[in-house]
């Protein structure tokens, strides 16, 4: 078999190691998923970087400056607080460089990505996510800890480290600047650490003063809510504390995204366009959506970066179950109001079916067997309780409490004579209450959660109670609509 020998000035194309294939990573155009949108929009996919995320670029450059600062020393271990993708950047480098790794996470990540650090050969320490950042808990303090408990160890400490966005500003902004042939003008990204989206901003803007920048923060971070924190499920984004990383000056604009807008927008981004993004990809996403329909311009352009993969996330956001039972995904095609499901029971049952406070128990067993029904709300004294309907017209505020059918049989079975006894003195609180219009898929988590029924109001008024067979008989009844 003849043999083909390379000519002398063919390179060979072989990169000394697997951090000699960071960055450079493309820039692609969203089409479906902006379909209507004049200005165009593309995507920087740092998912592409050889550990599957933009933390890959600042991995090796925290390791190099501190091994030329003496911080770090040979059979060094790192320790870093990290939601994944940080620690998958820094045991890549580490395997290179022969150093071990200790990662503290919160524990509201995904599984994969615990396994994958423990893929590196990493040791993974979980913390809990729902507790103040100074907290002996936190996974900032469980580092710092351990940092000080280890033998030989070095925390990189991305929140605080410059490398982290003077990496962005030496690689991924001078990318972004060529690939666009200097045409952009809106960049937009998540903000976490704030060392992305600082670096690349500095650097564009340094170009181009004019060039828009738009950070992207979930619903609960100080960012866009340093009033009203609270946790929320995007990993990787927002942050309860400012990071020495970032620089505030130069975002010129901020988009709050909620959970479910995040992970809708992922999930579209995957099935309309075929880019698998992770939950902050989503949230950066649907900030660029709404930063392009803004701006209006064809001749415009709307970068937006990507962090990383939906790969770490398929137990989550990419699993519909996991989506349901948190509500961010609904079993219908359209919206379905609670006002729905009142709506078609009707016909079987008044709207409303009340006891008064100065009932008896008796009053109140002859209800439910006449309307075969097992729970009532209680209303105050002088309640009308029917119309020319047969139904009551229950303003909301009327509302005392509430019977249940195994309530009072087990008030019976303690005492045969409470029979004659008050409502009153036997009711318990007064059903959850929900709007006409707030959709089945919210309310689901309440019935599940122990309320037996809600009651379902509209303009002040009562007009139905919804309970769990209720919900079950119209999923039933309206798969796939």
């Amino acid at each position: 078999m003849a043999t083909t020998t390379p000519s002398a000035a063919t390179e060979m194309q072989i990169r000394a190691n697997i951090i000699d294939a960071l960055g450079n990573t493309p820039l692609v155009r969203l089409n479906a998923i902006a379909k209507g949108i004049r200005t165009p929009v593309a995507a920087k996919l740092e998912m592409l970087n050889p550990g599957g995320s933009v933390k890959d670029r600042i991995g090796i450059r925290m390791i190099e400056e501190a091994e030329r600062k003496g911080w770090l020393k040979a059979g060094g271990t790192l320790v870093e607080p990290t939601s994944g993708n940080t620690g998958v950047g820094l045991a890549m480098a580490a395997a290179v460089k022969g150093y071990s790794c200790i990662f503290v996470m919160p524990d509201k990540v995904a599984a994969e990505k615990v396994a994958l650090l423990r893929a590196y050969g990493a040791q993974v320490v979980t913390t809990p996510t729902a507790v103040e950042r100074d907290s002996p808990e936190s996974y900032y303090s469980v580092a710092d800890r351990l940092t000080r408990e280890v033998p030989n160890a070095f925390q990189p400490n991305q929140y605080f480290n410059p490398m982290n966005p003077r990496t962005h500003y030496e690689t991924t902004g001078p990318e972004i600047w060529e690939q666009t042939g200097g045409q952009i003008t809106h960049f937009v990204a998540g903000v976490g650490t704030g060392g992305t989206i600082s670096g690349v901003a500095k650097y564009l803007k340094e170009r181009n003063p004019a060039i828009q920048v738009v950070g992207a923060d979930p619903e609960g971070s100080i960012y866009t809510q340093p009033d009203n924190m609270h946790t929320y499920k995007v990993e990787g984004v927002g942050e309860d504390f400012w990071p020495g990383t970032f620089d505030p000056t130069l975002v010129d604009a901020w988009v709050k995204v909620s959970d479910r807008d995040s992970f809708v927008a992922a999930r579209r981004l995957t099935r309309d366009e075929g880019i698998l993004s992770g939950g902050s990809g989503g949230l950066a996403v649907h900030a660029a959506l709404e930063a392009a329909r803004e701006a209006d311009d064809p001749e415009a352009l709307v970068v937006v970066l990507l962090p990383d993969s939906g790969r770490g996330y398929l137990s989550k956001i990419y699993n519909d179950d996991w989506m349901r039972e948190n509500g961010f995904l609904s079993r219908f095609s359209q919206p379905v109001r609670v006002g729905s499901v009142v709506a078609e029971r009707s016909a079987q049952t008044p709207t409303v079916v009340a006891v008064s406070c100065d009932q008896t128990v008796a009053d109140a067993i002859e209800l439910l067997r006449e309307h075969d029904i097992s729970q009532l709300p209680v209303v105050r004294t002088g309640t009308p309780l029917s119309g020319d309907d047969g139904a009551a017209r229950v303003e909301v505020q009327s509302v005392a409490g509430s019977v249940q059918e195994r309530g009072l049989l087990d008030h019976l079975f303690r005492n045969p004579d409470a029979l004659s006894a008050k409502i009153s003195t036997v009711m318990d609180g007064p059903f959850p209450l929900v709007d006409a219009n707030e959709e089945v898929e919210r309310v689901v988590p309440m019935l599940a959660s122990g309320a037996p029924a809600v009651l379902v109001q509209r303009d002040g008024a009562i007009i139905g109670v919804v309970t769990r067979a209720d919900v079950l008989e119209y999923v039933a009844h309206h798969r796939g609509t």
